[in-house]
């Protein structure tokens, strides 16, 4: 768990990192909204789907398995796991961009129109499940859960670093592994690029079955998708497009349900409560073990609700800003209740109790907070 924790810590760093990069070298302004919605949509319910695609995985294994991989050498166990992940996540991947269900769970991750950094952490909260079928052929095979974990842990890091925005091309390794190069390729609008590297990992999964497409330099890459979602609310945004699909509601209806303005704060003021609510995130990965279903329960119920709530703050609804301002008192009220006195969480509480205090009294002022520069 602590390396876990470490390793959702280094996400977060890495995030801001480029962020300050693309801001002060590339002279970019930085998109708060697509990030913060990047960040908690990728990284909260995904994680209870996630427990369930790992246990799911542990059932077949357990249940049905002959369990014939992990019999064999320790090496070759590794070794298979490392390329048999990646050829079913190869399948998975491509099969999400051919099915239109499937399509409608994958599509939040590719509505973003940035690519970074943390658009490697934006995800569908569904996403484990629809993979899930496509991994039990390993649980058949045998292979044990805890290879499953962290070799998948390490191509989905892999996967993270493709979408960085720093690395241009990266030399011989354009020809044997994933790059960023080939995953920009992968996000892009443009008819020549779509649905083209599919991979995770390595690239010959592309080369051999079709797909694969190297970046060019005479076609300027357009990011997002023709119909995007319209709105900053996570939940929406994980179950219009499914509903869409299944109850095939038109654009328009979804525009009138999911949007509205105008924002009485700024977009980089509220998203300081995004990344407070990240922090938390990651304050409850430390601590899952320590708490009781009770506890464990509730906090994670104010961490989701968060969420939303800064979709409320985004979109200048008056329930965002009395639900955020709720919530900060929630976890002021969790710690005391709980008897937490670790010193972050007694930080994160205080800033969320100052943000949330600032949040409302703004509703009095007619100028909006704004961060210097921000603008």
């Amino acid at each position: 768990m602590i390396n876990l924790f470490l390793g959702i810590l280094l996400l977060l760093v890495l995030v801001i990192a480029e962020l300050l990069y693309l801001h002060f070298v590339e002279k970019e302004a930085i998109p708060w909204r697509e990030v913060i919605f990047n960040l908690n949509s990728g990284h909260i319910m995904t994680w209870v789907c996630r427990g369930l695609e790992i246990a799911g995985f542990d059932y077949v294994l357990r249940h049905v398995s002959p369990g014939w991989v992990g019999q064999w050498p320790v090496a070759a166990q590794w070794l298979f796991t490392l390329v048999a992940w990646d050829l079913c996540f190869y399948w998975m991947h491509r099969l999400h961009h051919k099915y239109p269900l499937l399509w409608a769970v994958h599509v939040v991750h590719h509505e973003g129109e940035h690519f970074s950094l943390s658009l490697g952490i934006r995800n569908s909260w569904y996403s484990s499940l629809t993979s899930l079928p496509f991994f039990v052929p390993l649980a058949l095979l045998g292979v044990p859960t805890e290879q499953f974990v962290l070799i998948g842990a390490l191509h989905y890091f892999v996967q993270f670093y493709n979408h960085n925005r720093v690395v241009k091309k990266s030399g011989w390794l354009e020809h044997v592994f994933v790059t960023p190069s080939h995953h920009r390729v992968h996000h892009a609008s443009n008819p020549e690029y779509r649905d083209r590297n599919c991979g995770g990992t390595f690239a010959m999964w592309d080369r051999w079955f079709g797909t694969f497409q190297e970046e060019r330099g005479d076609i300027e890459i357009r990011y997002g998708v023709a119909q995007r979602t319209p709105t900053d609310n996570p939940f929406w945004a994980n179950h219009l497009p499914i509903l869409k699909y299944a109850l095939r509601v038109r654009p328009p209806a979804l525009r009138r349900l999911a949007t509205r303005d105008p924002r009485p704060l700024s977009d980089p003021f509220i998203s300081l409560g995004g990344f407070l609510t990240f922090a938390f995130l990651i304050y409850y990965i430390s601590q899952q073990q320590a708490l009781t279903a009770g506890p464990e329960f509730a906090l994670f119920s104010i961490i989701l609700l968060s969420t939303l709530a800064i979709a409320g703050l985004y979109g200048g609804f008056t329930w965002g800003r009395w639900s955020w301002l709720i919530l900060a008192a929630c976890m002021a009220a969790f710690g005391a209740l709980h008897g937490v006195t670790h010193g972050i969480f007694a930080l994160l509480t205080v800033l969320f109790l100052i943000h949330g205090t600032l949040t409302f009294w703004s509703a009095r002022r007619p100028a909006p907070y704004a961060l210097p520069g921000s603008g």
